[in-house]
């Protein structure tokens, strides 16, 4: 050790001055010399106690596995050479800690010295995942669409068949965007094989406001006393004027038009839109979608015929109903719909409630089975079944109005809140006989003009 050595750990003592550098003997450069202290000469020169190196300081250490000699084409020699990551025990990636080293995917196999690294299999599988979740996507894709594309056009042809309107997504009047009330008339007939096949026994008026939903429905009693043809001093029961004018449903449009323009003169309603029903038809869409749930308000009973065609049998059959809630196929809810014959004419005894039997109960009854049919359709449950009940409605309704404009008013219409308006010979009719001794209605003291203005005041406004 040289003489210079400066031996000092007391902080106040002065350093002595440094004296210029000099090469020494071997050529070497003293980077600081200091003169000889007589002071504490045989002190040993004060040790710090070792640190560990900062991280940038930490002495690079080989791999346990030898270096690949071999670079690509593309690298040159200076670029092949990659730094190694340190590996000093309890640090991250060290043997034996518990979390991976840099590179190494978690749960990987350390390295066997002399051994490349193992490969490893997660991120195939999980590739192997991806694209399974791919492909069941598009194919779920693939059939959703085709599904959609048959719907529309299964859609499409219906609306055709139902509508005079060809295109059936389109609308013929932006009713529902105005705030001026809509009426639609209703035209319920037994079809072939009755007798008066297209004889209109329900009629039908159903009024809306569409901006608050608010529904009145008015029902025409099938005997009132109307000229048929208009203007021509014949008179028939109203429920005659379609099949007149129709043709017995050859052409529907001119009988439906006709209806219309009757009831609307009657009632005083600007009736535009008519729909026509079929019960026949309805019985079977009744039975495609599952049955209907109808609460009886009122029990009662009467004969009704055992086949619709009389030539078939003409014999009868007494039917039965009890007040509440009832679950009813199409051949019992049309039963309950069209019934209005008292047991006394069948000889099976007396009915047990005969205003049920009036047109007017009636009426009141069709707009139950039509409210649970409507129902029935907006359930979740029913639509596997839709299919099935489009064929069958197909057969059963006509109208002049497109299918999206009859789609628009059911979901507009609440049946549930809706006011019920009868015509009867409990307010504005009298009963009559014509001169060829039918029953009849007409109006009370022959004042049509009080007709418009009952039905005016009923209005759901």
């Amino acid at each position: 050790m040289s003489d210079n050595t400066f031996y000092s750990d007391d902080p106040t003592d002065k350093m002595p001055p440094r004296q210029p550098s000099q090469p020494d003997q071997q050529g070497k450069l003293i980077i600081g010399g200091f003169q000889n202290s007589s002071r504490r000469p045989n002190r040993r020169p004060y040790q710090f106690p070792p640190q560990p190196p900062l991280p940038e300081q930490r002495v690079e250490q080989p791999m346990a596995y030898p270096q690949r000699q071999s670079v690509p084409p593309y690298q040159n020699q200076a670029q092949s050479a990659r730094p190694v990551m340190p590996v000093s025990p309890g640090v991250q990636g060290a043997p034996g800690h518990p979390y991976p080293q840099p590179g190494q995917t978690p749960g990987a196999v350390p390295p066997t010295p002399g051994l490349p690294p193992k490969k490893i299999k997660r991120p195939l599988m999980r590739r192997r995942g991806c694209l399974i979740s791919l492909l069941v996507t598009l194919v779920l894709l693939i059939v959703f669409v085709s599904f959609a594309v048959i719907t529309l056009q299964k859609v499409l042809a219906f609306g055709s068949a139902i509508s005079t309107q060809k295109n059936a997504l389109s609308t013929q009047t932006g009713y529902m965007g105005t705030s001026d009330r809509v009426n639609i008339l209703v035209l319920g007939f037994g079809g072939s094989g009755h007798d008066g096949a297209y004889l209109t026994d329900s009629m039908m008026v159903m009024s809306l406001l569409p901006q608050s939903h608010h529904t009145t429905l008015i029902s025409i009693p099938r005997d009132l006393w109307v000229q048929v043809p208009d203007n021509s001093g014949n008179y028939a029961k109203i429920n005659a004027v379609y099949p007149y004018y129709s043709n017995n449903d050859a052409n529907p449009v001119v009988g439906g038009d006709a209806a219309a323009r009757k009831v609307s003169a009657i009632t005083g309603l600007d009736i535009k839109y008519w729909v026509t029903i079929n019960f026949a038809g309805f019985r079977d869409f009744i039975n495609a979608i599952g049955g209907v749930d109808v609460n009886v308000p009122d029990a009662f009973n009467a004969c009704y015929p055992k086949n619709d065609d009389a030539s078939i049998d003409a014999s009868w059959i007494e039917v039965q109903f009890n007040k509440g809630l009832q679950h009813m196929d199409g051949e019992r809810a049309i039963e309950y719909a069209r019934a209005r014959e008292p047991l006394e004419v069948c000889g099976k005894g007396t009915s047990e409630n005969q205003a049920e039997l009036t047109d007017f109960a009636r009426s009141a009854r069709q707009q139950l089975i039509i409210k649970a049919a409507l129902s029935k359709i907006k359930s979740i449950g029913t639509w596997p079944h839709l299919y099935s009940a489009l064929n069958a409605l197909q057969k059963t309704i006509y109208s002049n109005l497109s299918l999206a404009d009859l789609t628009e008013f059911a979901l507009k219409m609440d049946l549930n809140t809706g006011h019920r308006v009868g015509l009867s010979n409990q307010n504005v009719l009298v009963d009559a006989v014509s001169s060829d001794g039918q029953d009849i209605l007409l109006p009370a003291n022959d004042n049509w003009q009080a007709i418009k203005d009952y039905v005016q005041k009923q209005l759901y406004n």
